[in-house]
């Protein structure tokens, strides 16, 4: 690939098995599962289990600390090495509180001319406070971030990977945004920094037809129930994602009623009209959210099978796109 990287600086601102496609009978076809393998490669949910495990060893990457440096050297080497063209957004947010935060968004495009991309992203920082503790003694530490963060994240970076080796038919574009868990979601302050960033500040011409936005996608206990704004903002990309889980037979992880709305990353992009969805576990590990926004997000509560089963979903709409 002929391989480019742009830097924007501104100031001031195979685990689980295809189930193939249905025949008349209601039944997966057996012939259409061969070539759907065939057609396109399998995704790995243990490399992805691994590039959590990598990220979470960078340690918190809270904007400012060591560890976020550390890991936007990483990310930069990483995608330039794979993507076709590499887009660096580099900014710095001002806080209600008057501190400067230095930040960076990521954009790694697969061009195929001819065709408008779909957009998948995630946020790679990870919450300077564990606010979710019960324990007020540890509510100042910052949160691993394993699946608030690293989840997402990994799927997006074992995908350019697995793009680099087998070219997508169509362009795909990756967002890594940062400063999503950042600030004060009570009050919606200094919060969902990259992607805002990111949506005031589009490459010239940008025009992807949709976007799929991953977040808490790792958990153990994975059950992915359709997001309300999601639904309200963008109902045909749900259906798009949804009916291909269905197909391939993860109807019991991808559930079609919604029990969540939320404010997330996806709304900013809504706004200046992308139709972009939230495929998100908000229960961490089930009603309660015991593990979000808590020391307790570590790699332990994290499944490779279940990276898998969202992993899988994804490469079947970049490859076949139904």
């Amino acid at each position: 690939m002929n391989r480019k990287r742009c830097n924007w600086r501104w100031v001031s601102l195979g685990l689980v098995a295809l189930a193939g496609c249905s025949g008349a009978d209601g039944e997966p076809d057996r012939d259409e599962d061969q070539a759907a393998v065939a057609a396109h490669p399998r995704f790995s949910g243990q490399a992805a289990y691994e590039l959590v495990q990598r990220q979470v060893a960078f340690g918190p990457r809270v904007p400012g600390r060591q560890g976020h440096r550390a890991m936007a050297a990483w990310l930069e080497e990483y995608l330039a090495q794979r993507a076709d063209t590499l887009v660096v957004q580099r900014f710095t947010h001002t806080t209600v509180g008057g501190d400067a935060v230095q930040l960076l968004n990521f954009l790694a495009r697969f061009e195929v001319s001819g065709t408008r991309p779909i957009l998948l992203l995630s946020h790679w920082d990870t919450r300077p406070v564990s606010d979710g503790a019960d324990d007020p003694e540890v509510r100042d530490q910052p949160v691993p971030g394993a699946n608030d963060g690293a989840s997402g994240t990994a799927i997006l970076l074992e995908l350019a990977d697995m793009m680099s080796r087998t070219p997508p038919p169509r362009s795909l574009d990756l967002l890594l945004v940062d400063g999503e868990d950042y600030g004060d979601f009570a009050v919606g302050k200094d919060v969902f920094l990259g992607s805002r960033y990111f949506a005031a500040n589009l490459p010239e011409g940008y025009d992807p037809e949709f976007g799929v936005l991953l977040d808490m996608v790792g958990d153990r206990n994975l059950d992915i129930y359709v997001e309300g704004n999601s639904n309200r903002l963008a109902p045909a990309v749900v259906d798009r994602v949804w009916n291909i889980a269905q197909r391939l037979g993860f109807g019991d992880v991808f559930h079609r009623s919604t029990r969540h709305t939320i404010n997330d990353d996806h709304i900013p992009l809504n706004d200046v009209g992308i139709p972009t969805i939230d495929v998100i576990d908000f229960d961490y590990p089930g009603p309660g959210n015991r593990y979000w926004h808590t020391p307790e997000d570590t790699p332990d509560k994290v499944s490779a099978s279940s990276l898998d089963v969202v992993g899988t979903v994804m490469t079947r709409l970049i490859y076949r796109g139904m």
